[in-house]
């Protein structure tokens, strides 16, 4: 695949049944926290801090670069060992810079390799991840 059809970026990826969500987002925004929070309802990790970005098949997929350990970074905690995902079709971006507290959102997406993808920003409500957990379970049934 060559470089024009790649894109490394500086994000978090989750998947579930092969949709992916991508966590973006200044460092300390909450990446690697909201993902810890969707492994623990059941996600499954496909990269933390860095994510390789590609075009694939009319589909925008995300994969773990060769180079990175198959490990998420808690803060306070360390690295663990965690669930992991192969690569997976990007469905979703969580803008965590930005939060909203808007109850129904205007639909929003960013733009990756021509691939527009819905974005969502971040909500401080406690059932956040959840429902990023149940969005993607909800796609990867269709």
């Amino acid at each position: 695949m060559s470089s024009a059809e790649q894109e490394r970026l500086h994000a978090t990826a989750v998947a579930v049944k092969g949709c992916a969500a991508l966590l973006i987002g200044p460092s300390g925004s909450g990446k690697s926290s909201l993902a810890l929070q969707l492994l623990s309802l059941g996600a499954k990790l496909v990269a933390d801090d860095q994510c390789l970005l590609s075009s694939e098949n009319d589909a925008l997929m995300v994969a773990r670069p060769d180079t990175l350990p198959e490990l998420i970074e808690a803060r306070g905690f360390g690295l663990l060992k965690v669930p992991m995902a192969t690569a997976a079709s990007v469905r979703l971006v969580v803008d965590l810079a930005e939060v909203t507290d808007a109850r129904i959102p205007e639909d929003e997406a960013m733009s990756f390799l021509g691939h527009q993808v819905k974005m969502i920003k971040k909500s401080q409500s406690a059932h956040f991840p959840a429902a990023v957990l149940l969005y993607l379970q909800s796609i990867s049934a269709t």
